[in-house]
């Protein structure tokens, strides 16, 4: 019998989750929300990606400028969110 496969999940579950939160975050202690919100084995999928793990979406948010503020107390700019899901 196959493993199940986790479900994955539309970062925009991931950017509400931060906005509705209403705290800053560093990487490390956003990975841990994700983790202990969505699963460890979550993968994630944007608009334009797949497959990505918790940090990897992390990253992927990084680079498209989706967070503002410092690295250690940033947020989500929700004025940034696709309209895609």
């Amino acid at each position: 019998m196959k493993p199940m496969e986790a479900e994955a999940v539309h970062a925009h579950k991931v950017m509400e989750m931060m906005v509705s939160s209403g705290r800053r975050w560093d990487r490390g202690s956003l990975e841990k929300a994700i983790e202990g919100k969505f699963g460890e084995g979550t993968r994630f999928y944007t608009c334009s990606a797949e497959g990505l793990s918790a940090g990897e979406l992390i990253e992927f948010l990084e680079a498209k400028g989706k967070f503002s503020g410092p690295a250690d107390a940033f947020v989500f700019d929700p004025g940034r969110m696709c309209q895609g899901h």
